[in-house]
């Protein structure tokens, strides 16, 4: 007597398995959260992002490195009002001549903005754009740097 032989399934058998990525899957999460997130802005268009940042305390200076590229020094605004450092500005869309197939990149308005935890020398605050990295350099004032007292015996 013959033995019956099983046929695997024909559809199983067409799916190539897969192995779990986790990042994949996050990567997809974060990519739908943000379009959440633009679909329920006010302005339609995720209104104004914030950059990331690092902020630094030196012993006279508070340093603030923000991640923007493709900006342009131009469209880059740095104001201090009290003891509150604002960056804000604005990703302009570029020209192209294809089709956009997938677009990841933040564009439009941003802002950035800190307080800071001391009263700043305002006259010598400098900013400079290199490679995409905004840094602010806010001397802090003389009252608010940090003073080695001598303790007498």
């Amino acid at each position: 007597m013959p033995v019956p032989t099983r046929r695997p399934n024909s559809s199983a058998a067409a799916r190539p398995v897969q192995r779990w990525d986790p990042f994949r899957e996050f990567e997809e999460l974060q990519q739908e959260m943000g379009r959440l997130m633009q679909s329920v802005s006010p302005q339609g268009d995720g209104g104004a992002w914030v950059p990331l940042a690092d902020i630094e305390e030196t012993e006279d200076a508070w340093v603030v490195e923000a991640e923007l590229p493709g900006v342009n020094r131009g469209d880059i605004n740095v104001e201090l009002r009290n003891s509150e450092l604002f960056i804000t500005g604005e990703i302009k869309e570029r020209e192209r001549a294809g089709v956009i197939r997938r677009r990841t990149r933040r564009k439009g308005q941003f802002e950035y903005r800190v307080m800071l935890p001391g009263p700043a020398n305002e006259d010598q605050i400098e900013a400079s754009l290199n490679d995409g990295v905004l840094t602010v350099r806010v001397p802090k004032a003389d009252a608010a740097r940090p003073r080695r007292i001598e303790v007498k015996g």
